[in-house]
């Protein structure tokens, strides 16, 4: 088992599983800082991540979030959101998986559906696509969200509880 004192908690999973609201949760009951590596692309580029794809492309939003999360995870004692495609890029799961806990947010499809009003709008690569295609999208993520350390299914369960949850594992976890 992992050291997990000091790594760097990452928390993956597919876009609307909660990672943002949870980690934010989660790094204020351990006392660390939180990043959400969107939040922190968006922030360099001066524009929203829609704009960036739209602007620059995929690959360049890729890119700098490659090398942007392979920066944060050698660092100790943050809780680090990744976007939902994220762990797409193999050597971003290498390293995460080498140098922090990776925790996998699993959200079904069915309870994910009843949050896309509050997502679709602010998340690029569902533009256009049917309710089909989503679903296509989301299981396919799913064989990438499989190289996890710890999965927490997060269907029922406030974010307060799912939160108090990792943060039980970390510290029972410490190695």
């Amino acid at each position: 088992m992992l050291k997990h004192q000091s790594k760097s908690i990452v928390l993956i999973g597919y876009m609307g599983a909660g990672k943002t609201t949870i980690g934010k949760l989660v790094a204020k009951k351990l006392g660390r800082k939180f990043v959400d590596v969107d939040e922190e692309i968006e922030k360099e580029f001066q524009l929203p991540a829609s704009k960036i794809f739209e602007t620059f492309g995929e690959p360049a939003f890729r890119e700098r979030e490659q090398s942007l999360i392979a920066s944060l995870v050698r660092q100790d004692q943050l809780v680090l959101s990744l976007g939902g495609g994220a762990f797409l890029q193999e050597e971003t799961r290498k390293i995460c998986l080498s140098s922090s806990l990776v925790i996998y947010l699993d959200l079904s499809f069915e309870r994910w559906k009843d949050r896309l009003d509050l997502i679709i709008d602010s998340r690029p690569v569902l533009k256009g696509k049917t309710i089909h295609e989503m679903e296509e999208l989301f299981y396919k993520r799913q064989e990438i969200y499989a190289h996890h350390h710890i999965k927490i299914a997060v269907d029922s369960g406030e974010a307060d509880q799912l939160a108090e949850e990792i943060v039980k594992i970390v510290k029972h976890n410490r190695g």
